[in-house]
């Protein structure tokens, strides 16, 4: 009897190996009130004992190992998500303005052996702090259901441990970020319902070990990176995004693919016909069109499989096979014709099948007449055709119009140079290279469009002298709040005239040996320069004073406001500086030909690559420029609307042409006369072809 009463009094006095460290104790007693006392953690109010042995609830979670919380799991009540967020608190939905989301991390830090992290609708709100990743431990994050905003900090990237990251239903606005390949552990990647722009970048490919891949609910735009080397993927879910390319090739271990409310064209990839564990798949609501695979149907898991709302079409076989385990199929609002096939014709009470608003032979729900289906597909087709010409004239049309700009100014210094050159030169065809049996009339038509500069004078706004009092009362005494920027080219402000016209105000400071002779001469011939495409000089101001402190002569610039940004705008979808070996040239400075020359092929070259370029360098394109020399290369590098949309002919014109503009060798690069010439003859050859094209298909 006294045995077992010692051995009772060693137990009672060892210290449990769980029990929680005073000062972890006190960090959780910090976070319920930097969380402004959720009810999910009343608990913790009068509880005296060792909040490691507390009960685990849905809300609420706490588990503890040596003394220290190593999972973390509360739940709170905002639920509503706004429909806008302005990156401030919001009444009932977030934690109040007095919040601080730094200081909150900062005191999660404080738990260092934390492996489990969720705080889901608990109204955090503001930026993610980069030092989220002094939790090194961590091996699940889940921060969803909160108000946090921007951009998804890199320095996650270095939570090695991590396997699963749940950020949804927050106001991420930035990109997917390029760095997700860092994980080597994550299996769980999920940011459905944020705002996120731009493309799904190749990295995510890269992340082997990725099961679940969750994108819906964001902005995400472009092509699809080829997840078939997600050996293990199991889960996509891009739901309701812009995303617009063709179906890639995905991961034969694939079970549940859910890409509706897109806008993807082209056929349903056969490879979705072999997708041996595939159970659900929703592909509604996109723009896909021809006749699905009859596999899909036979997948031996498949039980989910919705392709409405889209522009399939032709007859399904009547001996189509499906699946034993399917139970819901909806093909409806598509263009099929012919008979419903027997196994989706049943009335097994197994299966739901939806296939109205179709043109199918078949009295129950609503079908179209033939006629219907047969003249929507060829609609289609010519709105399809009508928009490759479309864009095909914008490119080829942009770049036009640069080039027409930069041979203006050139042709204007030279004239300004060289005084005694009184004459007007016309540049000078130059027709090398040109392939036999281009007939005289088409040759003609390729001339230099020398006359283009005279499109649009008529009503074209008279240029006129300003007083600097006239650009201060413009934009309010230079205020900063009319500041646009500064560049190699001087400041820049909006203002609005007393008439009422917008405008952009450009404050140049000059060196002194610019005359005001040359400079007045140099502004008189930029003056004359009209286009519909082309910002118009309206007037200038000279030697205004009082601006700032700047030394020299000081010239005001006015312009035409144009809100909708440059030509680089649209093609990368960003406002982005992106400078190569030619420099801007100023009122009275000397041009180089040469780069100019080079500075255009860059232009050229963007136009080509499209939105790739984006943020990469002068030497990567050059680099990239080497692949144009094969099919293969082009179909890699070249951006899928030029490629889609151009003659190989007019293609390969103009990558003839960008290359010898990049050439290393300043003498060899073409003057702009080849240049502009070369360019107009692309245009000749593709509208060419596209009338061959328009007269095949209605012939």
């Amino acid at each position: 009897m006294g045995y077992l009463c010692m051995l009772l009094l060693v137990v009672l006095f060892i210290p449990s190996t769980n029990a929680l460290q005073t000062s972890q104790t006190q960090v959780l007693l910090q976070l319920r009130k930097q969380l402004e006392f959720p009810s999910s953690l009343q608990i913790l109010e009068n509880y005296n004992g060792d909040f490691c042995s507390l009960s685990s609830s849905a809300r609420m979670s706490i588990s503890c190992q040596d003394s220290s919380v190593t999972q973390l799991k509360i739940m709170g009540d905002k639920l509503v998500k706004v429909s806008e967020f302005s990156g401030f608190a919001i009444r009932n939905n977030s934690l109040s303005e007095s919040f601080s989301i730094d200081s909150f991390v900062t005191t999660l830090t404080r738990l260092p052996s934390l492996r489990v992290l969720s705080l889901v609708s608990l109204g955090i709100w503001g930026p993610l702090p980069d030092k989220i990743h002094r939790l090194s431990s961590l091996e699940l994050l889940d921060l969803s259901s909160n108000c946090m905003y921007g951009s998804i900090p890199p320095a996650i990237s270095r939570l090695v441990k991590l396997h699963t990251l749940v950020l949804d239903g927050n106001y991420f606005n930035e990109s997917v970020p390029a760095w997700l390949d860092s994980f080597s552990n994550l299996t769980i990647l999920s940011l459905k319902s944020n705002g996120l722009k731009g493309q799904i970048p190749f990295s995510v490919c890269k992340i082997k070990t990725l099961t679940n891949l969750a994108l819906s609910h964001n902005e995400l735009s472009g092509k699809l990176p080829d997840f078939s080397t997600l050996t293990g993927l199991h889960v996509l879910d891009l739901r309701e995004n812009h995303l617009d390319s063709e179906l890639p090739v995905m991961p034969e271990v694939l079970v549940t693919a859910l890409l509706s409310k897109n806008s993807f064209s082209g056929k349903i990839p056969e490879q979705f016909g072999k997708l041996s564990q595939l159970q659900h798949l929703d592909l509604s609501f996109n723009h896909l069109s021809g006749t699905p695979p009859d596999a899909l149907f036979s997948l031996p898991n498949i039980s989910y499989l919705n392709l409405a709302s889209n522009v399939l079409s032709g007859s399904l076989p009547n001996e189509l096979s499906c699946s034993g385990k399917l139970g819901f199929v909806d093909i409806s609002s598509n263009k099929f014709i012919g008979r419903l096939p027997s196994c989706l014709s049943s009335n097994s009470d197994k299966v739901v099948v939806k296939f109205g608003e179709n043109c199918l032979s078949i009295d129950s729900q609503h079908q179209h007449q033939g006629s219907y289906c047969e003249e929507a597909i060829k609609r289609g087709k010519q709105s399809k055709r009508r928009n490759i010409a479309v864009v095909v004239a914008v490119i080829l049309g942009a770049c036009l119009v640069m080039l027409l700009l930069v041979v203006g100014a050139l042709l204007l210094c030279r004239k300004f140079s060289s005084r005694t050159h009184k004459q007007h030169i016309l540049p000078k065809l130059v027709q090398e290279n040109i392939p036999a049996g281009v007939s005289s009339e088409l040759l003609a038509n390729a001339r230099l469009i020398s006359q283009a500069s005279k499109l649009g004078t008529q009503g074209a706004p008279v240029y006129r002298l300003f007083t600097f009092e006239e650009l201060k009362e413009a934009t309010n005494g230079f205020d900063s709040s009319r500041f646009l920027g500064e560049g190699s080219m001087g400041k820049l402000y909006r203002g609005r005239l007393e008439n009422g016209t917008s405008v952009a105000i450009r404050a140049l400071s000059l060196v002194k040996k610019c005359s005001n002779q040359n400079l007045k001469v140099r502004l008189d011939q930029l003056s004359k320069l009209h286009h519909p495409h082309l910002v118009g000089l309206l007037g200038h101001c000279l030697d205004g004073s009082g601006q700032d402190d700047s030394s020299g002569k000081k010239v005001f610039l006015v312009y035409e406001y144009v809100p909708n940004g440059n030509y680089r705008t649209h093609l990368s979808g960003e406002i982005e500086k992106f400078q190569v070996k030619g420099k801007g040239s100023k009122p009275c400075q000397q041009t180089n030909v040469q780069d100019d020359v080079y500075n255009f092929g860059f232009i050229l070259l963007e136009s080509l690559v499209g939105p790739i370029a984006t943020g990469k360098g002068e030497a990567f394109l050059l680099n990239e420029m080497a692949s144009f020399g094969s099919q293969d290369g082009r179909r890699r590098i070249v951006d899928p609307v030029v490629l889609t949309t151009c003659s190989q002919e007019s293609l390969s014109i103009v990558i003839s042409i960008t290359k010898k503009c990049l050439s290393p060798e300043p003498s060899s690069r073409p003057s702009f006369e080849d240049v502009l010439w070369n360019l107009q003859y692309a245009a000749q050859v593709q509208a060419t072809s596209d009338a061959d094209q328009k007269s095949d298909s209605t012939s």
